[in-house]
């Protein structure tokens, strides 16, 4: 039996009535909309309570009433972990007092007994307020009560003053409070990071030798001139020899085939080793060191599976669930079979002992100073392990980051990113007229996915040789590299093969041919080409304007040309605010009018914009709602910085 006489409902943002938190990035906005209304016609007040879990109260944000009984109210986080939420109403007696004297006095009533009422109003703001502050309303209550001072004190209880005071000093009577939410606070590179991937065993300068940390350690300055600022490296562990996989995956490895880096674990060690031929864990601690130095972080691999050799099958066969024969099944994902891989038994009555030991490895590596995970495959373990492992680890180190690898069904996708993982892969490597390109984005920035779901836009990977680029021209590496940049905040490419447009295939499938998964490769790493001239004046570009520094706002203009891709983003207070238009058809110049958003731009049509494109340095000046564009596959876009 509740005393309450205010219902809130419909609390936004929150993800499945608060199973799971919502996530923003340091100095993001929260914005809270809830549905709050009163049994009959009073007046209510509404507000937000929020506080940082290392906090002890919560802090007050008062909510406004935007109609149809829709409140809002916004928070600004700004430390890393968790943020509680909750929204409290109560209907307001005080201001309903006042409101009801306005009307009588307009109606030309007497509200004699009224002023008496309103005393009680007045004495509990009078506890409230400091000692040099009390006598005024001390006078306003010799007012009510004196007949005589009728007018004045009709005067003062329809103040201004007075209704700020009520509003600074709410007495909340039966106040309603909303369950509590929970927000997840992570370090900007969550919302904005520029990734580059290649295989540490490809990067020695000499031909036909394995590659080494300082062989890596070499290549830095490329890496950070392009403007990349996270090294993504597969994984670096002993490969297993058992079932080693051969050049183009065939399944009988040839002698001195250097294996798959994913098949982790021989008699050299498993997750916790380094393969010897790259070096010692000094030089890989030395190589964050110097990474770091260049603004650059090292991203791990989390690959948690073994090859049939690894120490863990024979100190932990509980790990592993064997068949009648007394044999494990190798890892599949039909029609895919990977031969020299086994996976972990997460069914297995030892499942505490196994999911400790996986922490310890990643904590092994957050020690050694990495604090960027991409996780392979986290969809064939179970989430709710997920869940478990990303939050004791961000107990300790809320700076560390992990971005699931899965491609998969969407359900499975949203789920991963629910459960904690900071950036996920997306369907962007498939996505490629505008009509598909607009829909998916739309699907990320204006569904529920935007509180939770931080995608990473990736061209292409080892392991994904997209149709669309095998084979492509120039043009088509460009508009996609283009895409992944402005559209989304998260983008990486796994290189140099992108660049040097490396895009031969196994016939039908796409798959790389003699792919660096399965053989070392050798690279001219000072090579140059337009393509990382325009990487990296991309890249410079994304750096120098917070508009491109997340995904969510964006606004996809008109643009009557199916090859022509337009859209207006800008950072939360509008000092940053850019068009970008890009060619999607790699072999023709293409042309037409693009609508310029005038509201959303708080100009009209005649105004002057300065346009100045950021890849070339030409400005141009638009003073037309609609302004004509013509762009050719040598540079298929325009990356407009708008000067209003």
């Amino acid at each position: 039996m509740l005393q309450q006489r205010v219902v809130i409902e419909n609390i936004n943002p929150q993800l499945q009535c608060g199973a799971f938190f919502i996530k923003r990035i340091i100095g993001e906005q929260v914005d809270v909309y809830a549905d709050v209304f009163p049994d009959g016609h009073d007046i209510l007040q509404a507000e937000v309570l929020f506080k940082h879990e290392l906090e002890k109260n919560f802090n007050e944000a008062r909510m406004k009433h935007l109609g149809d009984d829709v409140h809002k109210a916004s928070f600004t986080v700004e430390q890393q972990g968790f943020y509680d939420y909750k929204v409290r109403a109560w209907v307001d007696h005080a201001l309903n007092w006042q409101h009801g004297i306005e009307a009588k006095l307009k109606d030309g009533q007497y509200v004699r007994s009224e002023l008496l009422d309103g005393i009680q109003y007045l004495e509990y703001i009078i506890k409230k307020l400091p000692a040099k502050a009390k006598t005024e309303l001390r006078e306003w209550v010799g007012q009510f009560q004196d007949a005589s001072q009728y007018e004045l004190a009709t005067s003062n209880a329809t103040s201004k003053k007075l209704h700020h005071l009520f509003l600074e000093f709410p007495q909340r009577s039966f106040a309603k409070i909303s369950k509590t939410l929970q927000v997840y606070v992570d370090r900007k590179k969550a919302n904005f990071s520029t990734w580059y991937e290649f295989f540490p065993r490809s990067t020695s300068p000499q031909y036909g030798k394995h590659g080494t940390f300082k062989d890596c350690e070499n290549l830095l300055p490329r890496i950070a001139n392009m403007g990349f600022d996270v090294l993504y490296f597969p994984p670096i562990h002993p490969i297993g020899e058992v079932n080693r996989k051969g050049k183009n995956n065939t399944t009988n490895a040839q002698e001195g085939d250097s294996g798959v880096p994913w098949a982790i674990g021989s008699k050299l060690g498993g997750h916790k080793a380094i393969h010897h031929e790259l070096g010692t864990e000094g030089d890989f601690k030395r190589l964050v060191k110097k990474a770091l130095e260049s603004g650059i972080e090292i991203a791990m691999d989390l690959a948690f599976q073994a090859a049939p050799d690894h120490p863990y099958i024979s100190k932990h066969p509980e790990w592993f669930r064997k068949r009648p024969d007394g044999t494990i099944q190798y890892a599949e994902n039909p029609p895919k079979k990977y031969q020299d891989i086994v996976n972990f038994y997460f069914e297995t009555p030892a499942y505490k002992e196994l999911w400790n030991e996986l922490l310890e490895v990643t904590l092994h590596w957050v020690k050694c100073g990495i604090s960027i995970f991409r996780v392979d495959n986290p969809h064939t373990k179970p989430y709710y392990f997920w869940n478990w492992l990303i939050a004791e680890v961000k107990k300790k180190h809320p700076d560390v980051l992990f971005l699931a690898e899965a491609f998969s069904r969407p359900k499975v996708m949203q789920q991963l990113a629910k459960q904690g993982f900071s950036q996920s892969y997306t369907y962007f490597t498939w996505r490629v007229e505008k009509h598909e390109l607009i829909e998916y984005m739309v699907e990320l920035t204006q569904s529920e996915m935007k509180e939770y779901y931080r995608p990473n836009f990736w061209p292409n990977t080892p392991d994904i040789n997209p149709y669309h680029l095998q084979g492509a021209n120039e043009a088509m590496h460009l508009a996609r590299y283009a895409l992944a940049a402005t559209l989304c905040g998260n983008l990486g490419i796994y290189g140099p093969v992108f660049e040097y447009m490396v895009s031969d295939a196994l016939p039908g499938k796409e798959e790389y041919l003699n792919c660096e998964k399965y053989e070392i490769r050798h690279w001219e790493w000072t090579h140059e080409n337009k393509l990382t001239y325009l990487i990296t004046r991309l890249n410079v570009t994304r750096k120098n304007n917070s508009s491109f520094q997340q995904t969510n706002n964006i606004m996809f203009c008109a643009l009557e040309n199916d090859y022509l891709i337009a859209f207006y983003k800008w950072n939360d207070d509008r000092t940053n605010e850019t068009l970008t238009v890009i060619n999607l058809d790699s072999h023709n110049s293409q042309h037409g009018m693009v609508q310029m958003p005038l509201e959303a731009l708080g100009v009209s049509a005649g105004h002057p914009m300065v346009m100045k494109d950021m890849i070339t340095d030409n400005s141009y000046t638009w003073s037309s709602e609609w302004n004509y564009v013509e762009l050719s596959p040598a540079l298929p876009f325009h990356v407009f910085h708008i000067n209003k």
